[in-house]
């Protein structure tokens, strides 16, 4: 992990241009957390969850929400790849409170690690309520740091 000293313009300029060489993937449909007691890894989930994390008393599943079901919830999931060598560090903060700022809403991260493509990836879920807002917002940023290259 990167530790930088840098003023928050050049953070600002750097994330730009690490989002802009991210790989951005916007996923099929919706996702939710299911929820499954600790004592009970949800084993069937497998094959269909993105992530799984757990506190003391629930494993939480990130999986596709069920054709036709209404989950206050759900969420829209966008995910980041970063080239090897790339200087992430604060990224997540940065977008997130530049789409808080931008949208209004705020974000969920599930971070893992994947040597083979680059290091650290991350899932993003915003509200279906502002999913299409946040992913311009996205797509706008992207754009911002392509034309400062």
């Amino acid at each position: 992990m990167y530790i930088s000293q840098e003023t928050p313009e050049a953070t600002h300029a750097r994330l730009c241009q690490v989002l802009a060489q991210a790989e951005l993937v916007v996923h099929e449909g919706a996702y939710t957390f299911m929820e499954t007691p600790v004592s009970a890894f949800p084993l069937h989930a497998l094959e269909h969850a993105l992530a799984f994390v757990r506190d003391d008393a629930v494993w939480s599943a990130l999986i596709p929400c069920q054709e036709g079901a209404d989950d206050p919830e759900a969420f829209i999931l966008f995910s980041f790849h970063f080239p090897p060598g790339l200087d992430n560090s604060g990224f997540v903060g940065w977008l997130a409170s530049h789409l808080k700022a931008r949208v209004g809403t705020g974000v969920m991260v599930v971070c893992g690690q994947n040597t083979a493509r680059g290091g650290i990836f991350d899932y993003w879920g915003a509200p279906l309520a502002v999913g299409e807002a946040v992913i311009q917002a996205v797509h706008q940023l992207r754009g911002n740091a392509e034309t400062q290259r």
